[in-house]
């Protein structure tokens, strides 16, 4: 079998693959980093996304062999060494952009990348970015709070619903 290797989370990673093992599988069952989500396996709810080499991608739809000398960001990757909460994971927290969680970690991981593209998002061009991120309990209000709270911008503004 073939071996990758790549950074993940700023440290080196490597492994035996298969030529048709998906990311998301290596990340889980090989580097044990089981915060990514398999929610859907065809690509449809967002809960695998990950960045490489700064992108956000969703790791079902990327064999590993494809990441070999990458830089993989994942949501384990996100807080800071002594687990103080990245600004994004806190907004997160702070505004219960989450309930079953199940979602979070793909919703933080597209988040930091709209965020990185575009620091102050309007509300519409938030839910537009998240349209590949499927949450089935929050009804996605909270989560949009929490992004424009990470991004600096007054929350107050937005309509309870």
């Amino acid at each position: 079998m073939p071996e990758v290797s790549m950074t993940v989370n700023g440290k080196p990673a490597k492994g035996q693959i298969e030529g048709r093992t998906l990311l998301v599988d290596f990340l889980r069952d090989t580097l044990g980093l089981t915060g990514t989500h398999v929610g859907c396996d065809t690509s449809q709810c967002g809960a695998c996304v990950v960045h490489v080499d700064g992108r956000a991608v969703k790791a079902c739809t990327m064999f590993a062999a494809e990441a070999e000398g990458a830089e993989v960001r994942t949501i384990e990757g996100m807080a800071e060494p002594d687990g103080t909460l990245h600004p994004i994971q806190q907004a997160f927290q702070d505004h219960h952009g989450l309930q079953c969680g199940f979602c979070t970690p793909g919703m933080v991981m597209s988040a930091a990348a709209l965020l990185a593209e575009n620091p102050t998002p309007s509300e519409a061009e938030i839910r537009d970015y998240l349209e590949g991120n499927i949450c089935r309990c929050t009804g996605y209000h909270n989560i949009v709070k929490a992004i424009l709270a990470a991004s600096g911008q007054d929350v107050s503004r937005i309509a309870a619903e």
